[in-house]
């Protein structure tokens, strides 16, 4: 054991000392991402060109973003006919709680759930569980809930406030959030230390599967399992009709309205981000308008259609993607007088062209309900994700930091985009803040147990097929303080959130001065999170 112990402090000190010597350029690293001439350069600029390009990275994550969310607003918006002897009416085929843990959360922690898998691909065959994955999805989770909330709790506008109103649901998805992470403490420190076997993988995995059994079974109001809390506006009531709806000859459209009967007049004003309203709501609670197929709008947005392969309407939008693409100034842009505003928006265009140019091909968001293009989105941001994992290595390399480190700052406040997106729309259009603080929640859970359990289930089971040996885990104690640094300032973060309901009656919003205090005080908790992981992977405590 002693030797063992001497072993690895020399081995940590030889690091160390390497690290230092390449921070310092006398060290050159020897892998390169396209050409061979890259290691000519020194260090410092091969870091930054890096640096660069891990950012343009983001970038591109957050362009095909935009296509991801036009294919699942087409994939909730899917309805079915329910009849009966009194009424025909449209519902929704997806569960409103069931499309937030899954395509929302989902979708959305998709770029850290592929690093994280494409890292476990690479490391097949090794004995040592790769530490970008887990880094990056722990990372993650912290940017998700303290800058994430950070920036919700003030965008509404000001004295507005915006509370969840199934609080059950919430505290449901609170409650696997909060088991996700004590989960795998147990595992890394408790059960097995600094090992993952193959079953605890595999249950890893399928506590996902329970946290959606139990998340609809507190939505639907199940005896015994659910909790006896009521919600104070129905989840479906979105955003004010204005803000939601494209108007056509006194005709909002967009899907199909639901609204309670008997609450007609209490939600008169209230619209699903993802119906059809008449104007005057006039006649049966349940009104079939005309169809999504007939309407034709002359805007940015040309067709607001449900269309298929065969509609030659298809190939025009298809066309029209590489049209926008190529554009670099907008018609709204062209209209500005002031040079220095056009400038900005041209440059900002031109950096984001090639990124339009290749999302281009992905098929529009019409067609199949926006499956393919859901699809899509999630193969093109696999591609980047194996891209950023390469750009890491490479950073580490020349720079000599630890790659956990890396994964827990950049990778993960980066690959996190796509959750900053989602969850401020949230809060910007919808009436409550369900989905806003939902997807948080949601997403945090999905880290661990898709995003930590199937690349530990890929390796666990091949390390059980081909050495009959467990999976260890690389820089476990790392990880394992991180883990207790996230779950004490998170406590801290949803104690904010819980004096700011009893107090103010809201979780988001509210007077302008609190709303920013809080704001503040979620990306202290975020600052100390990141210092303290980074100073004990270092080694410094």
């Amino acid at each position: 054991m002693l030797e063992y112990m001497v072993l690895v402090n020399s081995q940590a000190a030889e690091d160390n000392m390497l690290r230092i010597s390449r921070i310092l350029g006398d060290e050159k690293c020897d892998s390169y991402l396209l050409f061979y001439a890259e290691t000519v350069f020194g260090n410092g600029l091969r870091a930054f060109l890096y640096f660069l390009g891990l950012a343009y990275c983001f970038i591109g994550l957050s362009a095909i973003t935009a296509h991801f969310f036009r294919a699942m607003e087409n994939v909730v918006k899917q309805t079915r006919t329910v009849s009966n002897t009194e009424i025909i009416r449209q519902e929704k085929v997806w569960n409103y709680t069931i499309a937030d843990i899954t395509l929302l959360a989902f979708g959305t922690s998709f770029p850290q759930i592929s690093l994280a898998t494409i890292d476990a691909i690479r490391n097949i065959g090794n004995l040592y569980a790769g530490g970008l994955g887990p880094g990056t999805l722990v990372g993650s989770a912290a940017f998700d809930l303290f800058p994430i909330h950070a920036v919700c709790v003030v965008v509404p506008k000001a004295g507005e406030l915006k509370k969840i109103s199934d609080i059950g649901v919430w505290l449901v998805e609170l409650f696997w959030s909060f088991w996700a992470y004590a989960w795998l403490y147990i595992i890394l420190e408790v059960w097995t230390p600094n090992v993952v076997t193959l079953w605890e993988a595999l249950l890893t995995v399928l506590m996902y599967g329970l946290l959606l059994i139990h998340a609809y079974a507190q939505d639907k109001r199940w005896p015994y399992i659910s909790l006896p809390l009521t919600r104070s506006e129905r989840p479906w009531d979105w955003v004010p009709a204005e803000v939601a709806s494209v108007e056509c000859e006194g005709v909002a459209f967009d899907g199909y309205s639901e609204i309670p009967p008997g609450e007609e007049d209490e939600n008169k004003e209230i619209v699903d981000i993802f119906s059809i309203h008449s104007e005057n709501r006039e006649g049966s609670s349940y009104q079939k308008v005309p169809a999504a197929e007939d309407l034709i709008v002359n805007s940015n947005r040309p067709f607001q259609k449900e269309t298929n392969l065969e509609n030659l309407h298809v190939l025009e939008l298809w066309k029209r993607q590489f049209v926008d693409a190529l554009t670099l100034e907008s018609p709204e842009s062209m209209k500005l007088n002031n040079i220095h505003l056009r400038l900005p928006r041209i440059f900002w265009q031109s950096l984001l062209a090639p990124w339009r140019l290749l999302f281009a091909f992905v098929p529009p968001h019409h067609i199949a309900h926006g499956w393919i293009t859901f699809i899509c989105s999630l193969v093109f941001i696999s591609g980047i994700a194996y891209i950023v994992t390469k750009l890491t290595d490479l950073l580490s390399c020349v720079t000599g930091i630890n790659a956990y480190v890396i994964a827990f700052t950049a990778l993960a406040a980066g690959t996190s985009w796509p959750d900053l997106v989602a969850s401020k729309i949230a809060a910007e259009r919808q009436i409550t803040a369900d989905s806003a603080i939902a997807n948080i929640t949601c997403s945090n859970s999905v880290n661990i147990y898709v995003g930590i359990g199937v690349p530990w289930l890929i390796d666990t089971v091949y390390n059980f097929i081909a050495y009959r040996e467990p999976l260890r885990v690389e820089n476990a104690e790392g990880l394992s303080f991180s883990l207790l640094v996230f779950f004490f300032t998170s406590v801290g973060c949803i104690s904010v959130l819980v004096v700011r309901r009893l107090i103010l009656g809201a979780e988001l919003g509210g007077p302008r001065f609190w709303a920013w205090v809080t704001s503040a005080f979620f990306m202290l908790l975020w600052l100390i999170f990141v210092v303290l992981s980074s100073l004990r992977v270092s080694g410094i405590i």
